[in-house]
């Protein structure tokens, strides 16, 4: 099946807008020369190339390009390959092992071939353009800016980064999902919690162990910002006047509607994308231990099951069941993901509220809802449920007598 592919960035169109509102001139013009490359990229055909022309079998063998400050990606010259030695060059060298961190995690934990399941070789270029304030996935590689070195620093430096970019193909070559409104927020999420795994895995940490921060290493030391985005606090990552406040809502109450535009960030998809990235942080912690295994899987299969139209609810409803699949009905897994999905105000169809959190209630009691002392508790919650609707069906009908 074709795809179309989007080219897919890191730092999402709102910071760079903001940006263009500083007083300092140097500081507008930086992020007027990456929105203009960007829109350049985005209109040149050439640069992204179908899926079906660029996942020749090489298992993942990685290349590295320099680009040396040219934004022509045919001009790069070759840096370093899967046989050669290192490069002189740091990040060269960062980028080579992002992307064969990446690949391995995806072939350890989910017995993936690199990005399409066959094993895609993985490209990347650095040192994209003069002080280019991005990194980008454009469909068949991996493209690295150098950064400003004011506000944004070399963007190999973070593995999550890296992660999320590449993530972005797995998405595309599995569900689709459409790259705006909520299935592209969706699409963002899956790159947020893949490449935070990526970064978890490597540095072998449990989900209490792990920061959850979407490229903490992007920013410059002077800059007064933990990451791009906080998973496990969305709408806290950063707080200044140069970037403002962090948008990014953690729950459906304050989903934010944008234009589905570039300037609007196609329908907010940097953004919203904090509601599904808060649901899976919750399942992690309910579960614990490391996120990739039990949580990951669940969303791994979630969105192998997904299709290109996929929005939140369905992908909620979708993962509870996988839950089930993979781990049983009221397992301790399916009743953290039925409880993470209703902390941000998303309710899984066909389960009614009171069932929902009396299940979590019990599960949090009894230290797991597979329990016995669990099951039996959330066993007499529904009876009385049940009770109490058969009662109301009687005084209806009484009612209805009289």
């Amino acid at each position: 099946m074709t795809r179309t592919s989007h080219l897919h960035c890191i730092i999402p169109p709102h910071l760079l807008e903001k940006l263009l509102s500083s007083d300092d001139s140097e500081v507008r013009q930086m992020a007027l020369n990456t929105m203009l490359t960007t829109a350049r990229l985005r209109g040149e055909r050439g640069i992204r190339a179908s899926f079906a022309g660029a996942a020749a079998p090489g298992n993942g063998r990685r290349t590295v390009f320099d680009c040396q400050n040219g934004t022509f990606l045919p001009s790069a010259v070759f840096a370093r390959s899967e046989d050669g030695p290192e490069s002189p060059d740091d990040s060269v060298n960062r980028a080579f092992d992002g992307l064969g961190t990446t690949r391995d995690f995806y072939k350890a934990v989910f017995n993936r071939n690199s990005i399409d399941g066959q094993g895609m070789r993985l490209d990347a270029f650095a040192h994209f353009g003069e002080r280019f304030n991005n990194a980008f996935w454009d469909g068949r590689q991996m493209v690295f800016g150098d950064g400003d070195g004011r506000m944004f620093s070399d963007f190999t430096g973070s593995v999550d980064v890296i992660g999320h970019e590449l993530t972005h193909g797995v998405t595309e070559l599995t569900a689709g999902l459409k790259y705006h409104n909520q299935s592209g927020a969706l699409n963002e999420s899956m790159s947020d919690v893949f490449g935070s795994l990526v970064k978890q895995w490597s540095l072998k940490q449990s989900a209490d162990e792990a920061d959850w921060l979407i490229a903490p290493d992007i920013f410059t030391p002077g800059i007064d910002a933990d990451a791009l985005r906080s998973m496990k606090a969305p709408g806290h990552a950063y707080d200044n006047a140069l970037f403002g406040r962090d948008p990014q809502p953690d729950n459906m109450e304050h989903f934010v509607r944008l234009p589905d535009t570039e300037m609007g960030d196609v329908g907010g998809v940097h953004i919203n994308s904090g509601i599904p990235n808060k649901a899976f942080f919750l399942t992690a912690s309910r579960i614990g231990g490391f996120a990739w295994e039990a949580p990951g899987l669940i969303w791994y299969e979630s969105l192998k099951a997904s299709n290109a139209e996929t929005q939140f609810q369905e992908f909620a409803n979708t993962t509870y069941r996988k839950a089930a699949e993979l781990f049983g009905d009221d397992s301790d897994e399916q009743l953290a993901v039925l409880a993470a999905w209703q902390d941000v105000g998303i309710q899984i169809s066909g389960i009614l509220a009171g069932v929902a959190r009396s299940r979590s209630l019990a599960a949090n009691r009894n230290g797991g809802a597979g329990g016995e002392k669990g099951m039996a508790t959330v066993s007499r919650q529904i009876g009385a449920l049940a009770a109490q609707v058969t009662g109301l069906a009687r005084d209806v009908t009484a009612l209805k007598g009289k």
